[in-house]
């Protein structure tokens, strides 16, 4: 009987996972506003080139090229990556979700290419809990090997 209980405890726990990361929302923060990115929240969860505290900093990715050419080179390499969706790409920004092949929990990535310092800036976020175990900077890390392979 109480065996029952605790699997039915967990079953339900999972399930309230389950059904909150398929119906977060995109967050209203996303975009870029004079060449910058919303700050990371305080959370580990999240990764920006943009940002000054070592726990969300990370490597803009290195760049060179036309806009067009350099835009349509990293919406390409991020199609290859598995879980990804191409959601926006507008000028010198991209946006795109990632979803994790298990829990469907969404991330969103943004590219920002600063064409004038060849580089792009890029920030990952996860929509929703406190942790990502690295999630989101193994991703740029995974990104940044693909794409600068190919400059």
């Amino acid at each position: 009987m109480t065996y029952k209980l605790i699997i039915l405890c967990v079953l339900a726990i999972l399930a309230v996972v389950f059904i909150s990361a398929c119906s977060a929302n995109k967050p209203k923060n996303l975009g870029i506003t004079n060449g910058k990115f919303s700050a990371c929240p305080s959370s580990p969860n999240c990764v920006s080139s943009q940002a000054s505290d070592e726990n969300h900093k990370i490597a803009p990715l290195k760049a060179h090229g036309e806009l067009a050419t350099v835009m349509a080179n990293l919406k390409e390499n991020i199609k290859q990556m598995d879980g990804s969706k191409v959601i926006k790409l507008e000028g010198a920004y991209l946006h795109a979700e990632f979803t994790s092949n298990i829990m469907r929990f969404v991330d969103d990535l943004e590219c920002f290419y600063d064409k004038d310092n060849n580089k792009i800036e890029v920030r990952s976020a996860s929509r929703i809990g406190y942790s990502d175990f690295s999630a989101n900077r193994k991703r740029i890390e995974t990104l940044r090997t693909i794409f600068e392979k190919k400059q």
